[in-house]
């Protein structure tokens, strides 16, 4: 089987908060263009009323949004906000993916055996520790990836440029707008996506239906993120909403959500679904076998450096 067999020694917290944040950025990299798409479809007809139907939409589809950013804006365009998002997963991912397996230790007090609560539990403080680490890179990759060239012009010129611009015009609090539903969105998904990946591993590990290798991680990670996807999409399209609005456009998270209900219908909280789940299903299948196979090989790195001549 291609890949590194599983050592002996389990991996070290440093090993894991290592490895799940430079998985999550070679993820990001492959799948980026899939979220900036998602990005676009989520805040279409955001300033929009009822009155205008799906003739008038920009984008149409996942394929249809990427051909037309390319188009208009110039293949560069899928990667608006790449930096954030680099700058992002090595500080979100270390710390929601990277720190749930201490966590859950921590909350099951070392038993081999976590029950459903430990590892909800597990992943919803560790998806709210990531938040508070994060919040501001992933608030200037959203306003990166919604703006569009032809539109108005660019607001934001560099990644350094839209953290100074933020902090500027609407005050420190700006960088951590949306930090309430990003809590609830990533407390959702840290538990969707870590427990569902978690239990399915483990199931299919202890009916020797597969091995710990790349099958098992492959098929762990593409259902982990379906189940993420159908779960977390509301809060997610709300969440971009929010970040990407302008000042005083919603009073609150909730506001929005009630605004985009009024005008825009239920169907609304699912905008960019398959982008979602597109991007997410690859995400979560690169992410993981990338994850797996890294706490491998920095593992071995480590014993072989550690063995004596």
């Amino acid at each position: 089987m291609v890949g590194f067999k599983a050592t002996d020694v389990p991996p070290t917290a440093a090993v894991k908060f290592l490895g799940a944040g430079t998985a999550a950025c070679i993820a990001d990299l492959i799948t980026f263009p899939l979220d900036t798409a998602k990005v676009r479809l989520q805040i279409q007809g955001e300033r929009q009323g009822s009155v205008h139907t799906m003739a008038s939409a920009q984008y149409r589809g996942v394929l249809g949004t990427i051909l037309t950013m390319v188009r208009t804006e110039g293949p560069r365009s899928l990667y608006n906000g790449l930096v954030a998002g680099l700058q992002r997963q090595m500080s979100f991912a270390s710390v929601r993916i990277g720190l749930y397996d201490s966590v859950k230790q921590f909350y099951t007090k070392g038993s081999e055996h976590a029950s459903i609560g430990s590892r909800l539990l597990a992943g919803s403080t560790t998806g709210a520790l990531a938040v508070a680490v994060a919040q501001p890179t992933d608030v200037v990759k959203v306003r990166f990836q919604a703006q569009a060239r032809a539109v108005g012009g660019r607001r934001y010129q560099s990644t350094v440029d839209a953290y100074k611009t933020i902090a500027r015009e609407e005050g420190f609090r700006g960088l951590w707008k949306g930090t309430s539903p990003n809590i609830a969105r990533n407390a959702i998904v840290n538990c969707a996506e870590l427990v569902t990946y978690d239990l399915i591993k483990d199931t299919l590990l202890k009916a020797n239906l597969m091995t710990d290798d790349l099958p098992c991680h492959f098929t762990s990670a593409f259902g982990a993120g379906f189940c993420t996807t159908v779960i977390a999409s509301p809060v997610d399209v709300v969440k971009t909403r929010y970040m990407n609005s302008a000042l005083g456009q919603y009073s609150s998270a909730g506001h929005c959500a009630i605004t985009m209900l009024q005008k825009e219908g239920p169907q609304a909280f699912y905008k960019g679904f398959m982008p979602s789940f597109l991007r997410l299903g690859s995400w979560n299948v690169v992410m993981f076998v990338t994850y797996e196979q890294l706490k491998r090989a920095l593992m071995a790195a480590c014993t072989s450096q550690e063995a004596p001549f």
